[in-house]
């Protein structure tokens, strides 16, 4: 279980985009532990310098100050590259309903850049993030892969359309793409302080703060909440996986199903809190529930998750506890 057994060549070179962000620096901290060589590539538009700082004076690490939308940076950052595990790209539903083409050009003219200068530089694999938002207004649970309905945000779309270069890439061009969707992700280092953070830090930061925490809508919508390390894995093994993986997407979460009002009681258990929660409107572009199947994602990247949510919880209540002051 887990990627304790996942071994690369002595020597392998990394590139991690959003390197400065809560999954990228996870990411960066796991392979400079591991041994490998990091490259870390960000410009620090949404990921903090302070979850890269402590790894600068490391001697398997180096960092980038870049942008993926400028493509002679992306044509620097992949030289001398065996894999790319990028996660640069623009979060948020909510914000993509506001501002549609600052996604259009960070999350597909990014990739996009990223990809061809990966191509040119004889990359080995390039896995990237898309996104459980792919599955759009479908109904169906647990979500299955092939099996997607309509696409709700500009955020979704942009995921969409990096899957689709993601099969060109490796059809056409033979640069060995595979996309990891990614459900509802937390853990250590995740921003609670960002507009647009993501449930779980929101509401550990209210509760914390002796706040009233609003849960947009009736709280019963449902999330498949994955803990970091099961990214990490699936990460390090879509490096590995066989040839029957390149070119496709896979569901990457831990197969659960818990509501956001059942989120915040366990949050104000372990955070030993009562206070009641408001409920607000349903925010545009959000889906109701989501769950996973991860068979595919077993099957063909050995992706056997240890964290379940309560388990990854737990271990995030204590991270925040520790790192966080109000």
């Amino acid at each position: 279980m887990g990627y304790e057994n996942v071994r690369f060549p002595e020597g392998t070179n990394f590139l991690v985009t959003g390197a400065a962000g809560f999954i990228g620096s996870n990411l960066v901290e796991t392979l400079i532990n591991m041994g490998y060589n990091v490259r870390g590539l960000d410009n620090y538009s949404t990921g903090k310098r302070e979850n890269v700082e402590e790894f600068n004076n490391t001697t398997n690490y180096e960092f980038i100050e870049g942008d993926i939308r400028d493509f002679e940076t992306c044509l620097t950052a992949c030289e001398g590259v065996d894999y790319i595990l990028h996660q640069a790209a623009l979060g948020s539903v909510p914000r993509s309903m506001k501002e549609p083409l600052i996604y259009e050009d960070n999350n597909i003219t990014g990739v996009a850049n990223l990809m061809e200068a990966a191509r040119i530089n004889n990359v080995k694999r390039f896995v990237y993030a898309s996104s459980s938002s792919v599955y759009g207004d479908s109904t169906k649970l647990p979500k299955v892969e092939g099996e997607e309905g309509n696409i709700l945000s500009p955020y979704a779309l942009t995921k969409k359309i990096n899957e689709e270069y993601c099969k060109l890439y490796s059809k056409v061009y033979g640069l060995e793409c595979i996309g990891l969707r990614y459900f509802n992700v937390f853990g250590r280092r995740q921003d609670p302080d960002s507009q647009y953070a993501a449930v779980i830090p929101k509401f550990v930061k209210g509760l914390m703060s002796n706040e009233q925490v609003e849960i947009f809508g009736d709280g019963e919508q449902t999330r498949d909440f994955t803990y970091i390390e099961n990214v990490i894995e699936a990460n390090l093994k879509a490096c590995l996986a066989s040839v029957d993986a390149v070119g496709e997407a896979f569901n990457i979460a831990y197969g659960g199903q818990d509501s956001l009002i059942s989120l915040y009681n366990k949050l104000s258990i372990l955070l030993d809190k009562k206070i009641p929660p408001l409920f607000g409107p349903s925010r545009e572009g959000d889906i109701k529930h989501s769950n996973a199947d991860i068979t595919k994602a077993k099957k063909l990247l050995d992706f056997d998750p240890d964290y379940d949510f309560d388990k990854g919880i737990k271990i995030a209540v204590d991270w925040y506890k520790s790192n966080l002051s109000f």
